[in-house]
């Protein structure tokens, strides 16, 4: 026997990159992968994009209509959330919140009234000046309590989980 040619085969077969041997071959009618996936199966994505678009018969203002699964199964929702089911509501305003991101033009803002426009000035006046906190340690009241500064608070990490209990 030499090297490269296979045993009990005729001719002058040379065994080498993409040439394997006779006895190693995958056999006529027999799969390389048996336990792959079977021929026809559809991922997941595929089977519920081909059912939310499958033709279903609805009734729209008493005249039978061809609408996809998925615009039923939308309309269907709208029903459920006008007839004031809080769960069907919900969902249906999440998905336009999702979906809905048209630029819808809104009308010209109102004026604000006097008091409002007195609340907001009030409020950023006082948001612009910082007011100091004493950095001392608790002063004693006359009542013979004690009044809690930023400084004598107890301090915590930002991520550790709140302390009920207080030291004793």
């Amino acid at each position: 026997m030499t090297k490269g040619k296979p045993s009990g085969s005729p001719g002058d077969y040379e065994v080498g990159y993409g040439r394997p041997p006779t006895h190693s071959r995958f056999r006529l009618g027999e799969s390389g992968n048996p336990a792959g996936r079977r021929k026809g199966v559809r991922n997941l994505k595929t089977d519920v994009l081909r059912t939310l678009g499958a033709p279903i018969k609805v009734k729209e203002g008493g005249r039978t209509r061809i609408r996809s699964t998925q615009e039923g199964a939308l309309m269907l929702l709208r029903e459920q959330a006008l007839r004031g089911d809080a769960r069907a509501t919900k969902l249906l305003l999440d998905l336009a919140l999702r979906f809905n991101t048209d630029d819808v033009e809104m009308g010209p803002a109102q004026p604000l009234s006097l008091d409002d426009q007195a609340i907001l000035a009030a409020y950023v006046a006082e948001k612009a000046t910082p007011v100091e906190l004493p950095q001392s340690a608790p002063t004693p009241v006359a009542s013979g309590a004690t009044v809690m500064t930023k400084a004598s608070l107890p301090r915590r990490r930002p991520n550790s989980p709140k302390q009920d209990k207080t030291d004793e």
